[in-house]
């Protein structure tokens, strides 16, 4: 734990923000989004939570920076793994399967951001000021637009859907992911009855399945 005098700069202020982010990326580490807490938060960054409160107005605002954070940073190392894995001579449906399947592996290897992805419209977009509501949300349509760069570059057949493409596959991948994170309960209540689990999801095939199904149906509308 870090103990900080009194930020009297912006970049001292710019310092403490920082170590309030990080050590949130750290707590998301070793628990979901749900059990991090400003209380546990302000005692390993250092902090009084009322400090803590001065640079981020909620729990919320802070989970909702990472989110962006983490976002953007796979959107900028897709490019080279969809190069990598995208055959250019495959046919649409092909080249769609592909681009599915490294959609799904990438995030399959980002649990925080798949984690944040899944709680961002029903808890990290409440309890925060339109102020930040509005910011978060410019900077999400944004990493949406990337994703639809980067689907017209490798399926330039999508055309004008490229963008709805985008947005429903990250909204697939935070539904995706909940379902695929059955709580205690359910998971007791499998174990005590299998036949309840016939459609328990496994995140990874699930997903691409997902994606692949919302790439056809794209590429079929955008049929002339």
């Amino acid at each position: 734990m870090t103990t900080f005098q009194r930020a009297r700069s912006e970049e001292q202020r710019e310092v403490r923000r920082q170590a309030i982010l990080d050590t949130t990326a750290a707590m998301l580490d070793e628990m979901s989004v749900s059990a991090v807490s400003l209380n546990e938060l302000s005692r390993r960054v250092g902090l009084a939570k009322s400090n803590v409160l001065r640079y981020f107005e909620s729990r919320e605002a802070i989970l909702l920076e990472l989110l962006d954070r983490a976002w953007k940073q796979w959107n900028a190392e897709l490019p080279e793994q969809l190069d990598a894995a995208l055959d250019a001579a495959a046919p649409v449906t092909g080249r769609g399967e592909q681009f599915a399947a490294t959609l799904t592996r990438t995030l399959a290897d980002r649990r925080i951001l798949c984690d944040l992805l899944s709680a961002q419209a029903g808890v990290l977009e409440h309890n925060v000021s339109p102020e930040v509501a509005a910011r978060y949300k410019r900077a999400a349509l944004g990493n949406v637009t990337a994703l639809a760069a980067l689907a017209r570059t490798h399926l330039p057949e999508v055309g004008e859907y490229a963008e709805l493409l985008a947005g429903q596959m990250i909204m697939a991948a935070g539904a995706v992911w909940t379902h695929a994170r059955p709580s205690a309960a359910m998971l007791a209540a499998y174990e005590d009855d299998p036949s309840l689990a016939t459609h328990r999801m496994d995140f990874a095939p699930a997903l691409q399945e997902n994606l692949t199904t919302l790439i056809a149906g794209a590429l079929t509308r955008a049929r002339p």
